[in-house]
């Protein structure tokens, strides 16, 4: 792992499950931000809605990762619906880093301390090349929709 040897710990953790699982796509660090799926997607030059956004849910007060896509926002009432949850509400960062190991803007899809439930926005199938952060704000990794569901063991469900 000679590439990711420079990378910061949060991310070679990352770097490592990507690694444990044999996923082909490889966690590097952009001089700049990726925090929002706009900057991700002006770094990279590809749509906004290939960029696999990681936002952390409270759902009946529990850790929810919903990987949506950056086109997308997340309605919490249709989600929890669909989910069968009773309230689904934005994690406060305090929770996002407590349930992921991680800071918003940088939560990866694994690498966090334990599972945590996650849906996968249906609409990032459209999609044959995601980018999903990399455990922090500059690191990213490319994916495709059904690795993603694998890795993460998500329900694969529109958010919106």
């Amino acid at each position: 792992m000679e590439e990711t040897r420079n990378l910061p710990d949060r991310s070679l953790r990352v770097a490592e499950a990507l690694a444990g699982i044999g996923a082909q796509g490889r966690v590097r660090e952009l001089p700049d931000s990726t925090r929002t799926a706009a900057q991700a997607a002006e770094a990279l030059g590809c749509e906004v809605g290939a960029i696999a956004n990681s936002l952390v849910f409270m759902a009946d007060e529990r850790p929810l990762l919903v990987m949506t896509s950056g086109r997308h926002r997340v309605d919490t009432d249709v989600l929890a619906e669909r989910l069968g949850k009773g309230r689904i509400r934005r994690a406060e960062p305090e929770e996002v880093r407590g349930a992921t190991g991680q800071v918003i803007g940088g939560v990866a899809p694994l690498g966090h301390p334990k599972p945590v439930e996650t849906v996968v926005d249906l609409a990032l199938e459209d999609h044959p090349c995601l980018w999903a952060a990399g455990g922090t704000p500059r690191t990213i990794f490319p994916t495709d929709f059904t690795e993603l569901v694998k890795m993460t063991g998500g329900t694969a469900v529109a958010v919106n």
